[in-house]
């Protein structure tokens, strides 16, 4: 069953020069440590930032809430399986969410694909419930 959809497309040149205005401030702001070691050993940090960044956007409005309710930039992280394959994990404000959504008797799994092509960046969530 799904609980919640979400997309959202990132400028990256915007992302850019975000890091390159605020730096540390803004990566400390907005995105986990495993997220920072990921995006800064990238030749394209940028677009690195840009994904993650849009797939935050995109979790939050998966969660229905966007960045209200409790729900903060950090609390949301892009992970990646041992596939490789992209997923966030949810601490804090996003994780209390995702509980208070997920029918009783159901695990929720969240589904992720992110992608860039300059000057965008772009992500989709689909937060499933399956049962236990």
């Amino acid at each position: 069953m799904i609980i919640g959809i979400g997309s959202d497309l990132c400028d990256i040149s915007r992302i850019g020069q975000t890091l390159d205005k605020f730096g540390d401030r803004f990566i400390a702001r907005c995105f986990t440590e495993i997220e920072r070691r990921k995006s800064d050993r990238r030749a394209e940090r940028a677009a690195s930032y840009a994904k993650r960044f849009a797939a935050k956007e995109a979790c939050a409005k998966a969660l229905g809430t966007g960045l209200r309710h409790g729900v903060f930039w950090r609390d949301m992280g892009v992970v990646n399986l041992p596939s490789g394959a992209p997923t966030m994990k949810l601490t804090g404000g996003a994780a209390e969410r995702l509980a208070a959504i997920t029918p009783a008797g159901r695990v929720a799994h969240i589904h992720l694909t992110i992608t860039d092509e300059y000057p965008l960046a772009q992500a989709f969530v689909v937060i499933e419930a399956r049962e236990a």
